[in-house]
């Protein structure tokens, strides 16, 4: 019999990828979708039809049985949360409710689920490359110190925590995935990768003057939410759960992140177009994110296949494709 999953914030970049790649590996998928009018439900719909809707939400932890009732799951991908982290400062109650405590709540539902055998289902927890925050060590690992700078960040921390308690505690098999920065063309446009892809992609077309950016100093270590997706599946079809830091082990800043986008469109000097406001930078920034996967590389046998060149290319490729229909309108 193929395998089942349930997959919450599948409407996301990184609920998109994984339902594809685990379709393509057979399985039947059941997404977890809020709302019934949820307007990023015809999203998933035209991404992989092949998905099985379900209502849901992880503050209600009585939806979150019904749900595993109807999909009777073999594995539970966590990827839920407000994923915003500069949003997290606006709204901290409402980031560590769905963020942090909506962990907690699909655990105890799946504990309550499988309670005559706990390693029936299999769990993972999308846990952050932001728990690191002020980092203690370069490069970071799954020993490395936390020290989170956001509220976004605090909340990762609580569901990170609490997935390695449930494993300890109850012998759950329950992964968490510490996975750094990961994009790619389904990547919102709040974030800063997709905000300057799209910029690049509006100015080269003559639809756009300038972007609005923060903090051009900051760097982080980018790759392929495609790649990611399946190392999350990887950790799963290990016979214990256990906890993996996914990334490239490369770092780069925004600035270097502008320099390649705006080369993709054949522009090579971008200050004019580029403008920073105070108002984009963060109360506390996390200047520095690098990780090392060896562990994951040794153990999973994985590792990313696209580069940080590929990957803007990608994206400014994507977007320009995008808009071209209103330039030419």
């Amino acid at each position: 019999m193929a395998k089942r999953a349930l997959i919450t914030g599948v409407t996301g970049q990184d609920g998109m990828y994984l339902s594809r790649l685990l379709i393509d590996k057979g399985y039947e998928v059941f997404g977890l979708v809020r709302g019934q009018n949820n307007p990023k439900r015809a999203v998933i719909e035209r991404w992989a039809p092949e998905v099985t809707i379900l209502t849901g939400d992880l503050l209600d932890p009585s939806s979150l049985h019904r749900a595993l009732l109807t999909a009777q799951p073999d594995e539970v991908y966590n990827l839920a949360a407000i994923s915003f982290v500069g949003y997290s400062w606006e709204n901290a109650h409402l980031t560590s409710q769905v963020t942090g405590n909506g962990v907690l709540n699909m655990l105890e539902a799946i504990r309550l689920y499988s309670a005559d055998d706990p390693g029936r289902v299999r769990f993972y927890q999308a846990s952050s490359s932001e728990m690191f925050g002020r980092v203690q060590e370069v490069p970071q690992r799954e020993s490395t110190l936390l020290w989170p700078r956001s509220p976004y960040g605090v909340a990762k921390v609580f569901g990170h925590y609490m997935t390695i308690n449930y494993r300890e505690s109850y012998g759950m098999h329950a992964s968490s995935g510490i996975l750094f920065n990961h994009e790619s063309p389904l990547r919102g446009p709040e974030f800063v990768t997709r905000k300057i892809s799209l910029a690049v992609a509006r100015i080269s077309l003559g639809l756009q003057d300038v972007i609005t950016l923060g903090n051009l100093d900051a760097k982080r270590d980018w790759g392929f939410a495609g790649d990611y997706v399946d190392a999350m599946w990887r950790m799963l079809q290990q016979d214990e759960g256990d906890d993996y830091v996914i990334s490239t082990g490369e770092t780069h800043s925004v600035r270097e992140f502008l320099d390649a986008a705006f080369a993709r469109v054949g522009i090579e000097e971008w200050d004019r177009y580029v403008v920073q406001d105070p108002a984009f930078m963060r109360p506390a920034e996390v200047d520095l994110l690098i990780g090392d996967s060896s562990k994951a590389r040794d153990v999973l046998g994985w590792t990313p296949t696209m580069s940080f060149e590929q990957l803007v290319g990608a994206m400014v490729d994507a977007d320009v494709a995008l808009e071209q229909p209103r330039a030419a309108a």
